[in-house]
């Protein structure tokens, strides 16, 4: 609970109480008006407390966090041997790799090679050897 006293806190718990306020002010306000004959102003009168209500949820949820995020530096470190290994579920996220480099070998083919194949062997190998180009920047 003391870490919910700290300045940046006091300064968080500040803020929350003068923008509900505020909010909660400006709702009354646009009821004078609504009353006054200005009929915009009810719906203006209904969205300023939901402003205050939404500050109250976000200081309550952060709070809530930081309680746990307390709770859980307190408490003392699991042993890594009492943990069970991990398994991978089908719906988790896969880890990133380094992407692998393969060794390319040039091929020898025969004499009676395809011309269509030739060509676009060809142009496979020009965009090897231009990788910022775009397949239509290809000159042949």
């Amino acid at each position: 609970m003391r870490r919910l006293w700290t300045p940046a806190w006091i300064a968080r718990h500040v803020a929350m109480v003068v923008l509900v306020v505020g909010f909660l002010g400006l709702g009354w306000w646009q009821i004078s008006r609504a009353t006054a004959g200005n009929s915009l102003s009810w719906g203006y009168a209904v969205e300023w407390p939901i402003f205050a209500g939404f500050v109250v949820y976000v200081w309550w949820r952060e709070v809530k966090l930081a309680r746990r995020r307390a709770t859980d530096a307190d408490a003392p470190p699991a042993d890594p041997a009492d943990e069970p290994a991990p398994t991978v579920t089908t719906g988790s996220r896969p880890a990133v790799r380094r992407p692998v480099r393969v060794s390319r070998v040039p091929v020898t083919g025969d004499v009676g090679e395809d011309t269509d194949l030739a060509a676009y062997n060809h142009y496979l190998s020009w965009l090897n050897a231009n990788p910022g180009a775009r397949p239509g920047d290809y000159p042949g």
